[in-house]
């Protein structure tokens, strides 16, 4: 890659990519442009600034992208109600699509043939920062340090931090020693002692929730409205979409909702145990099905369960970018049209119940389903052909012999 000449860097500021800001400059020989997104991690991001100019890089981006990541990357993924492996919110894996892409433009604005990151090559990250790149730029160089170099490990990389004289700095108190990865929609724990799927995660690692056992004796409720499929307001108030994001990790969170303790099927082929708390996503989660529990059609319900462990795991393995996401996603989208309404919440020690749902497009006719006088809506004798037509196949069956007795 003797021909690159400069390079974009998906820059934390924190000690990987400083190092690696440096490692770039003397191995490549080339020039760096720092990227930092604010996604929603809850720290500021402007401090990368400064960092990245003390290391010498002219060309430096910092980006709030707190109102695209929650509109075009974590509502389209929720109207299809997505999880993975049954528990994961994905809150990770639906970031980096969004720096991807991010990486690319300021690639092409900057007229830089390559873009670095930090993932190491046990991760799922370096598979989609990289399928997301070359996506949307089929020629992009990709430069993955940790694949590279031998600085595999905190020491060496403070020792070359040392020789170097990147600055590093030395907060006061105690360092949590797990990896960590925050955005709108969830924060991540992995390492130490998670890595032993038997011991119970300690409690002060938890950052955003209570435990259900310290949260209030009182539940909250609240209300939220939808608006083809994504939510809109909370209790009448109209939000936008990062601003619902942080309010309702704020309330869910308070009311110890949105804790996970998963070991979960990498794509590179391990298993791994990663700690997460996503309060925010787990209410609209149980929210979204609650609104589209009246609106949408039962055929149209079902076929859209079939679909999204497949959308899910296209999700978590990186193809956000792919045509087949794009045509689950067409077909996702058009189930959302009529829903519409307000799901009625009680936030309670970790549960998240509901309590109403009510929408001028509802599905619902109390009439037909009431177990009261219906006045004629519903003909009882009509089920009595529907159940004889279902069983003829079994009675067939169980007249030629067949029987699963």
């Amino acid at each position: 890659m003797s021909d690159i000449k400069k390079v974009v860097l998906a820059y934390s500021g924190g000690l990987d990519t400083s190092v690696i800001a440096k490692w770039l400059k003397e191995e490549y020989q080339c020039e760096v442009v720092t990227f930092t997104a604010d996604l929603g991690q809850g720290e500021e991001v402007e401090p990368a600034r400064a960092k990245a100019e003390a290391l010498g890089i002219k060309e430096i981006y910092i980006d709030d992208l707190r109102e695209e990541f929650a509109r075009d990357f974590i509502f389209p993924m929720l109207r299809a109600n997505t999880i993975y492996e049954g528990e994961y919110l994905l809150g990770t894996s639906i970031a980096r699509p969004l720096i991807a892409k991010r990486l690319i433009e300021i690639a092409n604005e900057t007229g830089a043939q390559a873009i670095a990151h930090g993932a190491t090559g046990k991760g799922n990250d370096q598979v989609r920062f990289e399928l997301g790149a070359y996506a949307l730029k089929p020629d992009v160089r990709v430069i993955a340090p940790w694949r590279e170099w031998d600085l595999n490990s905190r020491e060496k990389l403070m020792a070359y931090c040392q020789s170097h004289d990147i600055p590093v700095e030395n907060k006061a108190g105690k360092k949590s020693p797990y990896s960590m990865d925050a955005n709108l929609l969830h924060i991540s724990y992995e390492g130490d002692l998670l890595e032993d799927p038997w011991t119970e995660p300690e409690e002060d690692m938890w950052l955003w929730s209570v435990s259900p056992e310290n949260a209030p004796d009182e539940p909250t409720y609240i209300t939220i409205s939808f608006k083809q499929g994504d939510p809109v307001a909370i209790d009448g108030v109209e939000k936008s979409p990062a601003t619902i994001m942080e309010e309702l990790n704020k309330i869910a969170g308070a009311n110890g909702i949105g804790r996970a303790d998963i070991v979960e099927n990498r794509y590179v082929g391990m298993k791994a145990r990663g700690c997460y708390e996503t309060p925010a996503g787990t209410v609209l989660l149980r929210a979204h099905r609650a609104i589209e529990s009246i609106t949408l059609d039962r055929e149209a319900g079902h076929l859209k369960d079939e679909l999204m462990p497949r959308y899910a795991k296209l999700i978590y393995n990186g193809y956000w970018w792919s045509p087949e996401r794009k045509m689950l996603q067409a077909a996702i989208d058009d189930t959302q049209t009529m829903v519409n309404g307000d799901v009625r919440l009680k936030l309670y020690k970790g549960n998240v119940i509901v309590v109403g749902r009510q929408s001028d497009d509802t599905l619902f006719c109390e009439m037909t389903a009431t177990f009261e006088d219906d006045d004629g809506a519903y003909d009882h004798g009509e089920a009595e052909g529907f159940i004889k037509l279902k069983a003829l196949r079994l009675r067939t069956a169980a007249k030629k012999g067949r029987s699963l007795l």
